[in-house]
């Protein structure tokens, strides 16, 4: 089985939140190679953007949001370049008037032809009419 994975679940593999056991079970299944995972190459910086600001507040000790991006560079994440997704994802921030980056998930999940796997509610959300977004948790 193959998915698109977008950063918010990623962060869970290191932060402490709801869900985040079944972001863990799902690197444990990435990892034992039973699911194929992609996303687009804006991945890891978006991660590590989250996991630095979660350094900065106080919720995790300093030195943790470099182990959690460690773990997400040596995950089997297969990242696919933005450029050719471009189009797709402004028309798609352009109608559903969200950012840019949300759609590049979207985007690459149509190319794909996969789902797209989030812990953003408000993703799915304004995406209902697309069948291909799963909720992390309905997994």
């Amino acid at each position: 089985m193959k998915y698109v994975l977008d950063a918010s679940v990623a962060v869970k593999w290191t932060l402490q939140e709801s869900d985040s056991d079944d972001a863990r079970k799902l690197l444990d299944d990435i990892d034992a190679g039973l699911i194929d995972v992609a996303a687009p190459n804006t991945f890891p910086v978006e991660v590590a953007h989250a996991l630095t600001k979660a350094e900065r507040r106080g919720v995790i000790p300093r030195g943790e949001a470099q182990l959690g991006l460690t773990e997400v560079m040596t995950a089997s994440v297969t990242l696919h370049d933005t450029l050719p997704l471009l189009t797709r994802t402004v028309e798609l921030a352009s109608e559903k008037r969200i950012g840019v980056y949300d759609c590049l998930y979207v985007a690459l999940a149509e190319e794909l032809d996969c789902e797209l796997v989030t812990a953003d509610v408000r993703l799915v959300n304004v995406f209902r009419d697309l069948s291909r977004i799963v909720l992390l948790s309905d997994l």
